[in-house]
């Protein structure tokens, strides 16, 4: 639900049902260059770590990124908040460094509440994965092997963790048209994708784009933008 994404008492106590796990265990938020999409990662994970106080969340992304352009936070929410103290940062540099973590993720005595990943695609250089499979193709290539590698370790940790509640991977990447670039890859891996858009004038609306979604009554579009250093959750709208 596009709430998660946002600051409220209702998202703050909005729980997953774990029987929906394998439904919704991998998310995709994609949007365009500046549009707020980290401030949205960060409030998806002080929601997630609101909703379970023993639950950490892990945050994963370029250092050098995530300091030149800062999230911002909800208005109302307190930056000393002990839910800050278990979203725990992890700092790579390439596609490598996402295998590594979840190659190691069934070692784990306990597993997070969720795993986020900022600019996703940003981590398969080209030249790299072209240089590394010896093919065209090798970025493809090395983004499906790294989400099927994703999806093994959520079905581990989901499977010890039931019923106490599913771990969920929410990915962030850019798009430059109406639509996530790669969309065919994501699709396949991927059973949830939320799309944000701008409407020229400032604001931008996110919606879930799944099917699920789409045939569902009641659907909702949040419409949010950024300003005076704060995530502004501006209203909900009918999808």
């Amino acid at each position: 639900m596009v709430e998660r994404f946002f600051f409220s008492s209702s998202a703050r106590k909005h729980g997953d049902d774990p029987n929906k796990c394998s439904d919704s265990s991998m998310v995709l938020l994609s949007g365009p260059l500046n549009c707020g999409k980290t401030s949205l990662l960060f409030q998806f994970a002080f929601n997630s770590a609101s909703e379970d106080p023993s639950g950490d969340v892990v945050f994963i992304c370029n250092k050098r990124k995530l300091e030149s352009k800062p999230p911002f936070l909800s208005q109302g929410i307190d930056p000393s908040s002990d839910e800050f103290c278990r979203i725990r940062m992890k700092y790579i540099e390439d596609d490598d460094g996402i295998r590594k973590y979840f190659s190691a993720f069934h070692l784990h005595e306990t597993f997070p509440k969720s795993v986020i990943i900022d600019d996703f695609g940003d981590f398969f250089s080209d030249r790299s994965c072209q240089g590394k499979y010896g093919n065209t193709s090798g970025r493809d290539l090395a983004m499906v092997r790294t989400l099927a590698l994703c999806r093994d370790a959520l079905y581990h940790a989901n499977e010890i963790l039931k019923p106490g509640g599913p771990c969920k991977l929410l990915l962030c990447d850019t798009h430059h048209g109406n639509s996530p670039r790669l969309l065919y890859i994501y699709k396949r891996w991927v059973p949830r994708i939320f799309i944000v858009k701008g409407d020229g004038m400032g604001s931008f609306t996110l919606k879930d784009s799944s099917s699920s979604a789409n045939t569902s009554k009641g659907t909702k579009v949040a419409k949010y933008s950024i300003a005076l250093q704060y995530l502004v959750l501006e209203g909900m709208i009918d999808g």
